[in-house]
């Protein structure tokens, strides 16, 4: 913060952090995301069970947590969440390629990760 204090502190006074809006990623998803973010579903990939997918997950809980934080910035909060995040993960999380890109809005297809072989014991050094 400019002024040097800590966030849920404003002019020196102790205010509490502000909730947030959403309890969960389920609620982001499903009372934020898509009503406001209409697309039509021939053209982008959509699975109605997002949830069951690793990989979006982890992508729409990273733009609820920087929404629930840039709502709060003044002027140009929402700006930055669209450019620096939503802008950036839509593609991704939408295109034939992306998380769903197996399953249509009526049918959800399990996806298997890729195959890993293990490195040899002490290729990695431990950094933690």
């Amino acid at each position: 913060m400019a002024d040097g204090g800590v966030r849920g502190q404003r002019g020196g006074e102790d205010e509490p952090a502000p909730e947030p809006v959403f309890r969960n990623v389920e609620e982001f998803v499903v009372y934020r995301f898509l009503p406001v973010y209409v697309r039509s579903a021939e053209d982008v990939r959509w699975c109605a069970e997002w949830w069951r997918h690793a990989e979006a997950v982890s992508r729409f809980t990273a733009l609820w947590h920087a929404w629930e934080v840039l709502r709060w910035e003044p002027g140009t909060g929402m700006a930055v969440w669209y450019r620096d995040h939503l802008d950036l993960q839509l593609p991704i999380l939408l295109s034939p390629e992306g998380p769903f890109r197996d399953c249509t809005p009526q049918r959800h297809v399990d996806r298997s990760p890729l195959p890993s072989t293990p490195a040899p014991e002490g290729y990695f050094e431990d950094e933690w």
